[in-house]
């Protein structure tokens, strides 16, 4: 097979995933958020933190203060007494008394920093409904009431949330939201197509308590580092489903230089990679744009020029779906796709020359999974 019948087949195969991915980002738009009203099971919120970052104290409050018609609390979970956040959680401690806890400490024989984090006595959850979440999210005041309404239905064991980028001003943070919202998000849903959803992400996951003691507790998810995808497949293992809400959170962006952004996309391709390989090897189909405009470099036709511009249409629309459907608000950066897909495509190639991962300063040779 020549470079360029390679090429247009990539670029083809690439324009039909975008056709779908702008279906599914149309429908989940289309979707109508269900907030609880009369079923309100109490609820603990565990987040776990790591030293102080940008916009902390934003991010955490926004899950103290909540419209909620039951009781709920909050536990902000720190390794080290002498956390660079301390202060922080301090502070919203001391706002929220009624609905917030400080434990310190951590359960050395988990693998997961995350989870050995979560995994002692003061962290211990005291509502029906657990919900993990991570530092870097943020919320509105109806957040717990659209957790709450996926639990009505028994056969509901655990929720999860998509999930927006909240960038700062620079051009690389709005590149990394770029990533979430336009290629990570459509192809979570481009995936449901497949069948049901058999794994949480980690801006969001809650699970009935109960049925987490049942499969043992935190040390059951703990013992990897995609604990959000373990959560997933221990709770389909009990007969129950993993429902994704209709409801967006937004995670903050925090890059500013290209080699952070690098080294956070790259762990994410890393552990995918780890997780469903034969799924990753071909998600390179996503990035049709760069086939596109390389088979229109080598064959130099009408045909190309008319598929490219397919493709561009189908790309930018996916673009503004995103930002329909995960009630994106933040600058339109609509210029820089070509950027990012072809950023995206190096990411991609990248991922599969080692399997070092670099998470919050440490780095991991381990197994991403079992």
């Amino acid at each position: 097979m020549t470079l360029s019948w390679a090429l247009l087949i990539v670029a083809i195969a690439g324009a039909g995933y975008l056709a779908l991915a702008n279906l599914q980002m149309l429908f989940f738009a289309r979707r109508p958020l269900e907030l609880a009203a009369e079923f309100l099971p109490t609820i603990t919120v565990l987040k776990p933190i790591l030293g102080d970052e940008p916009k902390l104290y934003e991010n955490l409050r926004s899950f103290c203060d909540q419209d909620y018609g039951a009781p709920f609390d909050v536990v902000f979970a720190i390794h080290r007494p002498d956390d660079s956040a301390r202060a922080t959680l301090e502070r919203l401690v001391g706002e929220f008394p009624e609905n917030t806890r400080l434990a310190v400490g951590e359960n050395p024989e988990l693998l997961n920093p995350k989870i050995a984090n979560l995994a002692k006595p003061e962290a211990e959850a005291r509502g029906e409904i657990v919900v993990f979440a991570d530092s870097d999210i943020r919320v509105g005041r109806d957040y717990l009431r659209a957790i709450a309404a996926s639990f009505a239905s028994d056969r509901i064991g655990a929720t999860t949330c998509l999930y927006a980028g909240v960038p700062n001003e620079s051009l690389v943070s709005r590149l990394g939201a770029m990533q979430i919202e336009e290629m990570f998000i459509p192809s979570v849903l481009v995936a449901l197509t497949l069948g049901k959803l058999r794994f949480c992400m980690g801006a969001t996951m809650a699970v009935r308590r109960r049925l987490l003691e049942e499969f043992g507790g935190l040390a059951a998810i703990g013992s990897v580092l995609a604990d959000d995808h373990r959560l997933g497949e221990l709770v389909t293992e009990c007969g129950r489903d993993v429902e994704l809400s209709r409801y967006v959170v937004g995670t903050t962006v925090p890059e500013r230089t290209f080699g952070t952004l690098w080294a956070h996309e790259l762990r994410w391709a890393r552990t995918n990679l780890a997780l469903a390989p034969a799924g990753y090897v071909f998600s390179f189909l996503m990035y049709a744009l760069p086939f596109a405009l390389l088979y229109l470099g080598v064959a130099r036709n009408l045909a190309a020029l008319l598929l490219l511009a397919l493709v561009i249409a189908l790309r930018v629309g996916l673009h503004y779906v995103s930002r329909a459907g995960l009630a994106v608000n933040h600058r339109d950066d609509v210029a820089l796709i070509p950027v990012r897909d072809f950023l995206s495509l190096a990411v991609w190639f990248a991922s599969f020359f080692g399997r070092r991962v670099l998470w919050r300063g440490h780095t991991y040779f381990s197994k991403i999974a079992d």
